[in-house]
């Protein structure tokens, strides 16, 4: 194989690896609550944990809880020390089952969704 295939294929994996970056979406890493918990109290706030830094203007929390009904979030903020991560201040909650329902966009564009449910006992 001569160097001008090696520095072909090179350059063709290079780029396909940046163009596959450039492509990918934000990703849910960690919530708080945990998806699926019991907390034996309510949380004082949701926050999202995600794989990118994320536009505020475009990133959203609201919550639902019994009967489909929504909860009086405060505003989504995502935290200025950690751009991946944003959080919304939560009421009292009576036990039940929430869920959380997210819009997050990075600087790529593309919004992703997602929903996370915890329980209250």
């Amino acid at each position: 194989m001569s160097i001008k295939h090696v520095l072909a294929m090179t350059t063709f994996a290079l780029a396909s690896a940046v163009s596959a970056s450039a492509f990918a979406h934000a990703k849910l890493q960690s919530s708080d609550p945990q998806a699926g918990s019991t907390l034996d109290g309510a949380p004082k706030q949701v926050r999202l944990k995600f794989n990118e830094a994320l536009e505020p203007t475009f990133s959203k929390i609201l919550v639902t809880g019994p009967q489909n009904s929504e909860v009086a979030v405060g505003a989504t903020v995502v935290d200025a020390a950690d751009p991946t991560a944003m959080a919304a201040p939560l009421p009292q909650l009576p036990a039940g089952e929430y869920h959380i329902h997210w819009t997050a966009m990075t600087h790529d564009g593309h919004k992703v969704k997602g929903d996370v449910a915890f329980k209250v006992r």
